[in-house]
């Protein structure tokens, strides 16, 4: 099949360069505005077609499919146009900049029977794949609580605030590997703008879970340390992700808090007796070390080939961006929970994913 990568700014390079490897697909082209970005992107692939009109791509019968890697407000017009020509649509997170457009281009994919495919990349890493699967064989017990942290000096963007920035990959991860999805009712946001920038450039998100569990994320762009952890805890064991570690980027420890669940006394005293602590051994799977990308235009590729929704679908996109907008929502008033307004269905885990 033939895609053309629309945009050739920061990520476009990337989505170029892993179509161009990928024997599932023929790179047709760079399409950006701005002739001499597209060129060079183009000529760092070993020489590709360019285009600066997106109407140009759009009518070229022989293009299958194209990836958008434009900036966040430009999603939802590209999208629908490209859906309308007939052409598979893969678009960078966030989904759109907002869930009435997001909703809108979910529904008019469905209607035209064509594959509209968020790139959630974190989900195609080999340390996701495995968190996923380590949940879902029930390793660590049922789900206590989520804390995850993606700190860093980064580069304060000029249409999104570090929300929409940086906790779409949690977000996405977390839609991935949790077993009932991103099933959350309502969301807590606090952000603070130290800097007078304009936008929240540190910010903590909280949500509760289904069975009691909670999630929380920070995230922050004034942080000159590096930070990009994740703690999975259960009720048999805890995961530990630190993607900043390649020689132990995840870590299991069997130890945690054991809850005698026999007795059903509910007075304080009993509680506690019934409370024990676990020290076990900690242990570290072996990971694969290969890039997410070529899974991401793999998996494109395959669902487009099966006739089926992609493993991050145009719906896992909207379960982010419900989660965003709520966060808005709560920014807007001052911290307090939001609750969520979609009606979003969540996903099931399908044991062919891996």
């Amino acid at each position: 099949m033939r895609a053309v990568v629309v945009g050739a700014g920061y990520w476009g390079p990337n989505l170029a360069r892993n179509f161009r490897a990928s024997a599932d697909w023929e790179l047709a082209g760079i399409c950006d505005l701005d002739e001499t970005r597209a060129q060079k992107v183009a000529d760092g692939v070993g020489g590709v077609p360019i285009w600066t009109r997106l109407a140009d791509v759009l009518a070229d019968p022989t293009v299958d499919a194209i990836a958008i890697a434009t900036p966040a407000r430009t999603h939802h017009p590209i999208a629908l146009a490209a859906l309308e020509a007939g052409k598979h649509v893969m678009v960078e997170k966030p989904l759109a900049d907002t869930t009435a457009r997001g909703e809108e281009m979910v529904a008019r994919a469905e209607e035209l029977g064509l594959v509209l495919m968020a790139d959630h990349t974190y989900c195609y890493t080999p340390a996701v794949l495995k968190i996923r699967e380590i949940i879902a064989d029930g390793g660590l017990g049922d789900i206590l609580f989520v804390d995850s942290t993606r700190i860093n000096l980064g580069l304060i963007q000029p249409d999104v605030d570090v929300f929409w920035d940086l906790a779409p990959h949690d977000l996405s991860i977390l839609d991935f590997v949790l077993p009932g999805g991103l099933e959350t009712t309502s969301v807590a946001a606090h952000g603070s703008d130290p800097l007078r920038t304009g936008k929240a450039c540190v910010g903590y998100l909280a949500m509760p879970l289904a069975g009691g569990a909670m999630a929380h994320v920070n995230v922050n762009w004034l942080s000159p340390t590096k930070i990009r952890q994740m703690v999975i805890g259960g009720t048999k064991r805890t995961l530990v992700w630190d993607d900043l570690n390649p020689q132990q980027r995840i870590s299991v420890y069997d130890r945690g808090v054991d809850i005698d669940t026999v007795s059903k006394e509910t007075t304080l005293d009993r509680r506690a007796a019934n409370i024990s602590y676990r020290l076990g051994d900690t242990w570290s799977p072996a990971l694969d070390e290969r890039e997410a990308l070529g899974g991401v235009v793999a998996e494109f590729a395959a669902a487009i080939g099966e006739g089926r929704p992609a493993r991050t679908s145009g719906a896992a996109g909207m379960r982010v961006l419900s989660v965003l907008d709520a966060a808005q929502r709560s920014l807007a008033a001052g911290g307090a929970p939001a609750p969520m307004t979609l009606d979003i269905q969540p996903h099931r885990h399908h044991r062919s994913a891996a």
